[in-house]
This record gives structure tokens, sequence and C-alpha cells, in this order.
């Protein structure tokens, strides 16, 4: 029988967008009688929690995420184990072969695991500023194996323990959407993961114009 694992973080009201933003979730109910009806409204950026993003985070004429083909969300997913990495690691080639990174093959989605995520998502601005962070040179060995989808259950980006910090400092962004690779972030419990691949899937919010979209991440194992 196939089962269903959950890969993604809950967000609330008291999560907050990366630091380039550091935008707090807002969620407000409305209600209208009698009896009982709810609709609610989100305020957020779309970087928050788990997501996708699409060229345009870092380039002004790159594709939206509406124009992400389904098939570069889904597929067979490989486990890179970095989970021997801790807080403020700067994550090197070596780390990827040490993990497993060699039986990447082009067209893979990769899920880099780190277990960062499970244990400090919520911690802020922690989880941002104390994270494993991926190098650019580390992201173009990566890239160079030919993976259509990269995630990670950290906060990559070394930027964000920067006092102040413009779009130039996104250099790992820019060597992985510049290959038209799919960056996912926000994931979690990939130790749940089987030692082998998995099929996975990540749906995401469709919304015209924008370089981010919420997703669900998840993979299916018998």
């Amino acid at each position: 029988m196939k089962r269903y694992i959950d890969l993604s973080v809950t967000v609330d009201d008291t999560t907050l967008s990366p630091p380039s933003t550091n935008m707090r979730l807002e969620v407000t109910p409305h209600r209208r009688g009698p009896g009982f009806w709810q609709v609610s409204s989100v305020h957020q950026s779309l970087h928050t929690g788990a997501h996708i993003d699409s060229p345009l985070h870092v380039f002004k004429d790159g594709i939206t995420t509406a124009e992400i083909a389904l098939d570069q969300v889904m597929g067979e997913a490989v486990v890179v184990d970095l989970s021997f990495v801790g807080a403020n690691h700067e994550i090197t080639i070596d780390d990827l072969k040490r993990g497993g990174a060699d039986g990447v093959k082009s067209g893979d989605i990769v899920l880099l695991r780190t277990d960062w995520t499970d244990t400090m998502y919520g911690r802020w601005p922690d989880y941002f500023t104390q994270s494993p962070y991926f190098p650019p040179a580390t992201a173009e060995w990566l890239v160079a194996k030919g993976p259509k989808n990269i995630g990670f259950d950290f906060f990559e980006e070394y930027c964000a323990r920067l006092p102040d910090f413009s779009s130039e400092d996104f250099p790992m962004h820019r060597v992985i959407l510049g290959a038209g690779v799919v960056i996912m972030e926000g994931l979690t419990n990939l130790g749940a993961l089987p030692r082998r691949r998995v099929d996975f899937a990540a749906p995401f919010y469709k919304i015209a114009g924008t370089e981010g979209a919420p997703a669900r991440f998840f993979a299916t194992v018998d």
C-alpha cells in the first residue's frame, strides 16, 4: 500500500518570511451567519514557509512560477544526506559527495537534507541567520549534474547574516535559477524518507506574474 510522507513546514501567525522582507504571516477569518461559515484571508510573502522560486526572483526577464511546468516539480527524487552538518556550516562539494550526490542523474529532483528545519523552524531569526548555507561554487557543481529541481531543508543563502544586503548577495539563487532549475525552500521531515529514490511532488499555487508560490511537498512510498 502506498504511503504519503508530508515534507512541508506548517505556517501560522507567528511565522516570518526571510530577512529580505521579514514579513509576518497574517491570517484573518471572515464569518457570516446564521450558523457557522468561515472564509480566511492571508497576507504573507510568497517566500514564506514551503514554497518554490522561479527565475523572476533574481532575473528581471526570468519566467514566473505560473510558467513552471508541472513535470519540473514532480518525479523521481534523491535525498542527499547532509545531516552531519551543523549551524553556520558552509556546505562543500566534498559534503555533497559524502551525502551521496555522486548518484544524482540528469532530470532528478534533489532534496538536500540537513534536518535544520526539523529543529529550528520557528526560531526567528536564528533559523535564517545561523543556518548551514550553500555557496555558489557548490551549487555550480550540483547544477552541472543536471537536476531539474533542488530542494532545501535549511536557509541556503549566506546573505541572511548580513545587516544590509542587495540583490547581488544572492549568488546561489542566480546559479541555480539561471540554469533553469527550480528552487524549493521550506522542506522538512526528510529523515522520514527511505534511503532510496522516491516519487516526489510539489504542487504549487499558480499566480500570474510572480516569482514565488506556496507549495505542498510530499513523497509517495510503497
